[in-house]
């Protein structure tokens, strides 16, 4: 049965809670075994304070986790003694949570895992805890050893990569390149392919100014990088098209005929999906050497420690790491 390694988070947002729950479902246990890495005391911390109808146990290997009918934690945090303050920004909790990405990345480069789920954190209390990474995506990639990849974010609704991530939206103009924006397109036309089973994927370029340009009225983004990249992108029979408004794009529904969007940046792919699907969309990324994906929402703080976390993304995220699990051992095979 399938391994998959799942995060603590911020310990001080709802991580753990939805760790928790997430993994004493009886569809996910019925799928795989859950293995949640963090500090025990941290996960007992909770687990005391919900009374989950489910035992948690602490394990120190994976052997020890299979076939256990317990919640098993693999324990990092031998010499841990901080104070859980459910609600507050704390450089240990990013320090933790930083611990916690670099082991599950481990064992999924050494084959221990299958895949990997990563709670939410706060990307400051990381920072503070001396991590320099913008986010989990790009620590991932870096620890993974992975020379690219991109985040897809991805539902029933759709599934939508980004050609730039966490950066102010001052900088996301002169972020894009032909070049940059043709190589995430053919990565994640690859990704569609290979980790969600579409055969021949077609893709959607949205438009970085509004009306997409208005054929160079409202800038030359338009014309003078995202047409050429698709252009490229479509020499190499790749099928791609745009670029297309992305008010219209949305407002028409035409994100159902599609098998992949392409938007500029984070907000304009992102507020039309967690307006659909803010409970159970799911952040995957794609082009990297192992398998990562996590929930689509943030540490929330404000109901941190309250037990009323929704753990239905984080569900979603264990689901879609086993789905694209089975699709790249069959086509291996």
């Amino acid at each position: 049965m399938s391994v998959i390694a799942i995060t603590i988070g911020d310990y001080n947002g709802i991580g753990p809670e939805v760790a928790l729950k997430s993994a004493g479902s009886r569809t996910i246990r019925a799928n795989c075994t859950p293995l949640l890495i963090g500090p025990y005391k941290a996960f007992e911390y909770y687990a005391d304070k919900y009374s989950l109808r489910r035992k948690i146990l602490k394990v120190n290997s994976l052997a020890d986790a299979v076939g256990r009918s317990e919640i098993t934690i693999l324990d990092i945090g031998q010499d841990f003694e901080e104070k859980l303050k459910p609600g507050k920004l704390t450089k240990e909790s990013g320090m933790w949570a930083g611990k916690a990405i670099e082991k599950a990345v481990q064992l999924c480069m050494e084959g221990e895992a299958d895949a990997m789920v990563t709670a939410p954190l706060s990307k400051e209390a990381l920072r503070l805890a001396g991590y320099s990474y913008p986010g989990q995506t790009e620590m991932v990639t870096t620890l993974s050893k992975s020379k690219r990849s991109i985040m897809i974010m991805a539902s029933d609704f759709a599934r939508i990569a980004l050609a730039t991530i966490h950066i102010p939206i001052s900088e996301v103009s002169r972020s894009l390149t032909k070049a940059g924006i043709s190589e995430r397109l053919a990565i994640f036309n690859e990704s569609i392919r290979r980790d969600f089973g579409v055969k021949s994927p077609r893709i959607a370029v949205l438009g970085l100014n509004p009306h997409a340009g208005e054929n160079g009225l409202i800038g030359k983004e338009e014309n003078e990088i995202i047409k050429p990249a698709i252009q490229e992108v479509n020499s190499m029979k790749i099928n791609v098209e745009g670029p297309f408004p992305a008010d219209a794009f949305f407002g028409t529904h035409r994100e159902g005929l599609f098998d992949g969007i392409f938007a500029m940046y984070h907000d304009q792919g992102l507020i039309p999906l967690k307006m659909k699907s803010f409970s159970t969309g799911i952040n995957f990324t794609a082009g990297i050497n192992i398998i990562r994906t996590s929930p689509d929402h943030g540490t929330a703080f404000d109901i941190a420690g309250k037990g009323i976390a929704n753990p239905s993304s984080t569900i979603e995220a264990i689901k879609l790491a086993l789905e694209i699990s089975k699709n790249r051992k069959a086509i291996r095979k």
